[in-house]
């Protein structure tokens, strides 16, 4: 039934669950289902039920459950066979007092769930425990062994009774003293280092868990995962992920506390096992082993941060891959951060940042991960830029950018700050669909603009970019510091580029082209420069022409109104100085 997949959705959008219970007539179905559904033994019940729906908190995830009687007689299989295949869990009955109906679980019962491809779990219980003869009481582990063993989709098997309420029960029931040292000593047993003075290590947690499925006892392990949050994919839950604490504007980002990093820097130290400062792929996968997978398998993450030779994770790199991931997706950082053991409140991991226009009236960034827009033509270097950002050699291959890449890495400030920078880059063909989504530039922190400094028309087509994206910025109200990027600074420019580059920077009001060469390797400059201009948001803004005007038309509105409102004020004083005036006067003449 843990495993079970329906179709339907209950109350709170929680997936319902639909049970149809079958088996030998006269096995105890009917009562099964009245005792589970009323908690008592029914007098009287008829052949069949009718679809029982039971109460919301029998079950601790409050699933809703619908149990389905079914009939036992042969004219009757038809329908029975309708039932099964919509069944989403089967319970599968035989009567303790009477063996043959044991029996028919592996002569027809069970063959026939397979004749009718009915795939869901399938629990046997065995009902009417108290009439079994004390004489022939048998193991139920030794009797149903080789049928589980043949027929593996039987999930576990109980024996239970309905008129005395007997039962197995696997949730909300803690351990008993004595139990507690019967497992113990069944680990010790089996696995010498299962077992130490505190209790059961993880190699005896481990075991403990392959021995219940190896018995069949699978609810216990599921019920395990559902403590500590786990859902039917074994991810956890979403009410165990904060998604509150995300909730920002759209110009607002999300970044790791001081705490989560302080943990994650032990979390490096922990599985930096030969102490090389760096995490070795293996590492990296032995660290994410309480996960249901690394998350930086695939892109935006993969080979997105610095590797070192080996193909490891310096510790910035390692910080770099967090960083990038609690900006791009906040809810999943969280969720690894629970899966690799962070012991504090999960939203104390996390903090949202002020809003990006907030920073640009107070002239101050105070944020520490910076996220820079990369455009461009193409063949201007944008790809180039971002494989220099993550230590990588230059290289004359040249492979076009057919989908958004990011790199992200710490740079070093003076004075021995270190800031986050996440590059974006975006393929010349992909500005028009980003732009076409209003909010898309209140992330960006920062707009680099890269043209090929000997190419005339990759500088014309640098600049258009920069025009379409500082106009879009000041329509949206998002606009953003920008910076042009003047590549392959090791070859001539061609020769308009000093009085053009001069002019353009100039007009909009920022700062002149700067030139780089990934084959003198002197970017570094560029990547202070783009944390330098990111801190200081209201500085490096483009102004267009037509913000211009704007700005001067609403100027001029705001001083005409100005005129006016001095203008009405000082007719009110001269008006309340004038009553004055004839009041003393009519007071002297009296």
């Amino acid at each position: 039934m843990a495993k079970a997949s329906a179709a339907n959705s209950g109350p709170g959008g929680k997936t319902g669950v639909r049970i149809v219970v079958c088996g030998e007539k006269g096995t105890g179905k009917s009562s099964l289902i009245v005792t589970a559904a009323a908690d008592t033994f029914p007098a009287n019940v008829p052949p069949v039920l009718p679809p029982t729906r039971l109460p919301e908190d029998f079950y601790p995830d409050r699933v809703p459950i619908t149990i389905i009687d079914t009939p036992s007689s042969v004219e009757d299989r038809g329908k029975l066979g309708e039932e099964l295949r919509r069944a989403d869990a089967v319970v599968l009955t035989y009567a303790c007092d009477r063996p043959e109906t044991l029996d028919e679980l592996s002569t027809f019962w069970l063959p026939e769930l397979r004749r009718l491809e009915v795939k869901v779990p399938v629990i046997v219980v065995g009902c009417k425990l108290d009439l079994r003869d004390e004489n022939q009481q048998v193991s139920l582990e030794q009797v149903m062994m080789p049928i589980m063993q043949q027929f593996r989709e039987i999930e576990t098997c109980i024996e239970c009774s309905a008129l005395k309420q007997i039962q197995v029960k696997c949730f909300n029931s803690p351990l008993q003293p004595s139990e507690i040292v019967g497992v113990k000593r069944v680990v010790q047993e089996k696995l010498r280092e299962g077992v130490n003075e505190r209790g059961l290590t993880l190699a005896g947690f481990l075991f403990l868990h392959a021995l219940f499925i190896e018995k069949g006892r699978l609810e216990t392990t599921w019920t395990v995962l559902r403590k500590f949050g786990y859902n039917n994919d074994i991810k956890l839950a979403d009410e165990l992920i904060p998604y509150s604490a995300f909730k920002r504007a759209p110009d607002q980002s999300v970044e790791l506390t001081n705490e989560a990093i302080d943990f994650l820097k032990g979390i490096f130290e922990l599985f930096d096992a030969d102490d090389d400062n760096s995490l070795r792929p293996i590492e990296v996968e032995d660290l994410f082993s309480t996960a249901p997978e690394c998350p930086w398998d695939e892109a935006p993450y993969k080979d997105a941060a610095e590797k070192t030779a080996l193909g490891g994770l310096s510790l910035d790199g390692f910080l770099s891959e967090w960083a990038l991931m609690t900006l791009l997706d906040p809810a999943r950082s969280v969720e690894n951060l629970i899966y690799i053991g962070y012991p504090g409140d999960p939203s104390s991991a996390i903090r949202v940042t002020r809003k990006r226009r907030i920073d640009r009236k107070k002239q101050q960034a105070e944020r520490n991960v910076f996220q820079c827009f990369v455009f461009g033509p193409k063949k201007a270097g944008k790809s180039v830029l971002l494989n220099s950002f993550l230590g990588r050699p230059f290289s004359d291959n040249y492979t076009p950018t057919t989908d958004e890449r990011y790199a992200v890495n710490v740079v070093d400030q003076p004075g021995g700050t270190k800031k986050t920078v996440v590059l974006r880059e975006i393929p010349e063909e992909a500005v028009a669909k980003l732009l076409s989504n209003k909010d898309s530039l209140a992330a960006c922190d920062i707009a680099v603009f890269v043209h090929d400094s000997s190419d005339e028309s990759s500088w014309k087509r640098a600049t258009e970019l920069l025009v379409e994206v500082a106009s879009y910025g000041e329509d949206t109200g998002f606009e953003v510091p920008c910076l042009i990027v003047a590549a392959k600074d090791d070859l001539d420019s061609f020769a308009m580029a000093i009085q053009d580059s001069t002019r353009v920077s100039q007009d909009m009001g920022i700062e002149a082209p700067i030139p780089v060469s990934s084959k003198l390797g002197d970017f570094n400059i560029i990547f202070r420069r783009i944390v330098q201009a990111a801190e200081h948001p209201h500085l490096s803004i483009p102004e267009t022409e037509a913000g211009r005007t704007r700005k001067q038309y609403h100027r001029l509105i705001n001083r005409s109104l100005m005129i006016v409102s001095v203008g009405a004020a000082v007719t009110i004083v001269g008006l309340a100085a004038y009553r004055v005036y004839l009041a003393r006067k009519n007071s002297s003449s009296s």
